[in-house]
């Protein structure tokens, strides 16, 4: 939503001003846009294997929904995590063998409707329980896997983003090329009147005009929100590693919980009493 709004907003800062002393009908030069939009097509295809191209594409339906991680989303896996980790000290680690082996059957899982319908992440949880029942691997060796997955999850999710921030990069440099493209064709015309060789000559800036404004008016902005909203949904994996690690080191689940709240940005962080008051209520039903 707030993308639709940055670009009226730009609309009406570019066009709008220059209504007040000029004629948008001067800017409307099909050509130069069909020029410049087949440029930024064909340098995005170009420049990226198939696997960027459609990992962009899915990715750009993202930039015009909110985040589904809030406050309550965050409330919902520290409880979550609560009581499944509260089952294991009161009944052992292989008491939540069933949970994880089939956690859409889980009684735990199932509970929390809005983490259990992610699948990234109840794969996580799933996976780093699972060895934890294993027992095989001590809180350094896990922590060191977590941190190689929750890197290599970061680096696949920025793929999209270093893709479209390239394209903005470029556009400018095609709108360019179109302007001189213009230019070429007004100097093939010397001989013309000097009102056609002034609307081919304006003709030829509109594409500069248009390269300079997609970049960093459309282009750009879109490749910001994607990066801002692969930063909001790593960090519940950062939350799930902190708690998990935590209830490895020995703490008890009331303390795991609690180092996974401290990792929570401040927008999306329950206090203390809050986190502790809703733990009790839950507990209760």
């Amino acid at each position: 939503m707030l993308l639709i709004i940055g670009y009226v907003i730009i609309l009406a800062a570019s066009l709008g001003t220059y209504a007040v002393h000029g004629s948008l009908a001067a800017l409307w030069v099909p050509m130069e846009y069909i020029a410049i939009f087949g440029l930024a097509l064909g340098g995005f295809v170009a420049g990226n294997g198939m696997k960027t191209v459609k990992a962009t594409i899915g990715a750009l339906p993202k930039v015009f929904k909110g985040s589904h991680l809030n406050k309550t989303v965050y409330m919902d896996l520290l409880a979550m995590l609560f009581e499944v980790l509260a089952k294991v000290r009161k009944e052992g680690l292989m008491s939540i063998e069933n949970d994880i082996e089939n956690p859409h059957e889980s009684p735990i899982f199932t509970r929390y409707p809005a983490i259990a319908a992610d699948h990234h992440v109840m794969e996580f949880i799933c996976d780093y329980l699972r060895m934890m029942v294993g027992g095989n691997l001590n809180a350094f060796e896990i922590e060191n896997l977590m941190d190689i997955e929750i890197e290599t999850h970061h680096q696949e999710a920025h793929v999209p983003v270093h893709a479209i921030a390239k394209l903005a990069d470029a556009t400018p440099a095609f709108g360019i090329i179109v302007a001189v493209m213009g230019v070429v064709n007004v100097m093939g015309s010397v001989g013309a009147p000097p009102a056609v060789l002034g609307k081919m000559i304006g003709g030829a800036l509109v594409g500069t005009f248009l390269g300079i404004l997609l970049a960093y008016g459309f282009i750009s902005p879109v490749a910001g929100q994607l990066g801002q909203k692969v930063e909001e949904e790593g960090k519940i994996f950062q939350v799930i590693k902190t708690v998990l690690l935590a209830s490895m080191n020995g703490y008890a689940p009331q303390v795991a919980v609690e180092f996974g709240r401290k990792v929570l940005y401040s927008g999306d962080r329950p206090r203390f009493i809050e986190l502790e008051e809703d733990l009790k209520a839950r507990k209760g039903k």
